[in-house]
């Protein structure tokens, strides 16, 4: 084991997810945590409680879930990178500021390790269920990003790219976990620190009397300050003009929504993050994500095995939903088979993108275990009979 100056950890570990997760978000320069515990999200802020006085920084354990949501907005308005870990009813009740988030355009990442639901439902067993809920759990209309990991080595790379996300749209980023990936155990090789790209916040170098607090320049994303640095800003979540003062008018309404789903749209091929292969030709395409896609790659295999061909499409990113990449796969296979541990959540998407030049076939389960490959091999079979 060892440790850079700044004593994040590199070289090669025996982590599992949840504890790889941690350390990501360490390397990406978190340095402030607020959390209540919950099952199978515990471990991470264990590990970034126990770690943090190593690095220098925060961690918070809060009353509940909803005070641990607002306080990491608040870090970060103080100048932290900051994130919460959830599960479940956590997440639930974690909408409103994922909301206000969006609206205030602070940047921020929440983790949340997926169990079986609804309510309290099944704490120490896995499911993908919270799907949709990322996508659409608070209200009004808004654009999020939301990666899934699939192995323990993920968990760290792909934490790393939820902050830098973050901090490029200034928008809060889902990292989906689920309990199985959260709780395997598996090699993760941690990087030097000059090997890893961090993306710096958007500072203004502006004077204060020349800044507007949400004034774009021609990105889209605004620049931030933080308290204390001499600026007078407004933070709210009601409609807003480029200063942050209230403006409670049908214009503003519509400028200001359109910017904030726009801003993730029109990069949305660039966040079409997906692990493809096989696609070229193939009958049949499975579609699936977290620890499911690690079942269906054995599936895969098998149907190859009996002379079929199978393609692979694992989703990375779910959200911005990668509609191209459905369409133009639609346009040259037959069927989509799509496994996932709910009833039917990213399968719809995937229909609904498709657009009916490929059947989408769900293949669903409702928690508590993972699929067996034999299932989805069936799927598969049946598929392209």
């Amino acid at each position: 084991m060892h440790a850079d100056p700044k004593g994040v950890l590199t070289g090669t570990h025996f982590l599992d997810g949840d504890q790889a997760c941690t350390e990501g978000a360490l390397a990406a320069g978190a340095r402030f945590a607020a959390g209540y515990p919950i099952t199978p999200s515990t471990e991470i802020v264990e590990r970034f409680a126990s770690r943090i006085p190593t690095v220098g920084g925060t961690f918070i354990q809060m009353e509940d879930e909803l005070a641990a949501s607002i306080t990491i907005l608040g870090a970060v308005w103080g100048g932290a990178k900051a994130f919460t870990v959830t599960s479940g009813p956590g997440f639930s009740l974690m909408m409103e500021h994922i909301g206000y988030a969006v609206m205030t355009e602070t940047p921020c990442v929440f983790v949340n390790v997926q169990r079986g639901g609804p309510s309290t439902g099944l704490p120490t067993l896995p499911a993908q269920s919270d799907m949709m809920q990322a996508r659409w759990g608070s209200h009004g209309d808004y654009e999020i990003i939301a990666i899934c990991p699939s192995s323990p080595q993920e968990c760290f790379d792909l934490t790393i790219d939820a902050f830098n996300l973050s901090e490029e749209f200034r928008v809060p980023v889902m990292v989906m976990m689920d309990e199985c990936v959260g709780h395997m155990t598996e090699k993760v090789v941690i990087p030097p620190a000059s090997q890893i790209h961090i993306t710096p916040r958007r500072r203004t170098t502006k004077p204060p009397g020349q800044f507007q607090l949400y004034a774009t320049n021609g990105d889209a994303v605004p620049e931030m300050v933080h308290a204390g640095e001499g600026y007078k800003f407004h933070i709210t979540g009601l409609t807003h003009d480029e200063r942050g003062y209230p403006a409670m008018n049908p214009h503003t309404q519509d400028k200001l929504v359109r910017r904030l789903k726009d801003k993730i749209r029109s990069a949305s091929k660039r966040l079409t993050l997906a692990d493809e292969e096989g696609t070229e030709d193939a009958d049949v395409v499975v579609v699936s994500y977290g620890i499911t896609a690690r079942v269906a790659q054995r599936a895969i295999e098998l149907a190859r095995q009996q002379g079929l061909k199978a393609g692979k499409l694992r989703l990375i990113a779910v959200w911005p939903f990668p509609e191209q990449k459905i369409k133009e796969l639609a346009a040259r296979t037959s069927v989509f088979v799509v496994p996932e541990l709910n009833l039917g959540q990213i399968s719809l998407e995937v229909e609904r993108a498709a657009g009916g030049q490929a059947r989408t076939v769900p293949v669903t389960h409702a928690g508590g275990a993972v699929h067996r490959p034999e299932d989805i091999l069936h799927a598969i079979l049946e598929a392209v009979r």
